[in-house]
């Protein structure tokens, strides 16, 4: 994968977590560094750590699924493509925004950077499945790029409202699902970049 193409994976990647950020500044009557940087340091973190841990996983498998490897790696990202996509249309609010809790403490934002990492993992494997990544620029584009839509996502969620989740959303499930579908097509030879 290109610089490009893991660029955009990141940007997929982010859009939960972007989605739980918005909801975290709804619930803030004032916005500040310090809620934004708590917010981009803990979903950056562990976007960037679960990809590693899911690379480091499929590499150890890869040799014995070569014969499908790109077709393992279109099914999560598909997969993954559209959870986001049902998820985006079956809630009209996140579940952050129910109780209008403007909690930062480590429990919960431990448990919010999991849950939204969590797809991270999968996609680590896909890479590996897909071959010619380097993992280091993934990882460190997919965190930075994760932190800077989180702390922004706060303050979004504060200005804006809730309007932006959906698209958000949408928007990362319909690119993981094309990046997917371009390693299947790209392994099947009716792509060649």
């Amino acid at each position: 994968m290109q610089f490009l193409e893991l660029l955009i994976l990141a940007i997929g990647l982010a859009m939960d977590a972007f989605a739980v950020s918005v909801c975290k500044g709804l619930t803030l009557k004032k916005v500040d560094l310090s809620s934004m940087a708590k917010c981009g340091i803990w979903f950056g973190g562990f976007q960037a750590i679960m990809p590693l841990i899911g690379f480091l996983l499929g590499s150890l498998f890869a040799s014995a699924i070569k014969a499908v490897d790109h077709w393992i790696a279109f099914g999560l990202l598909a997969l993954i493509g559209l959870n986001m996509l049902k998820e985006a249309f079956a809630k009209e609010e996140c579940d952050c925004c129910n109780g209008r809790n403007a909690d930062f403490s480590v429990k919960t934002m431990f448990t919010m950077a999991v849950a939204t990492s969590i797809d991270a993992m999968a996609i680590g494997i896909s890479l590996a499945m897909a071959g010619g990544v380097n993992i280091f620029l993934a990882v460190v584009l997919i965190g930075v790029v994760t932190c800077l839509l989180s702390a922004a996502g706060v303050k979004i969620g504060s200005v804006f409202g809730a309007r932006f989740e959906k698209n958000a959303q949408i928007t990362g499930g319909a690119i993981l699902i094309l990046l997917g579908l371009k390693i299947l097509l790209e392994h099947l030879g009716v792509l060649s970049f």
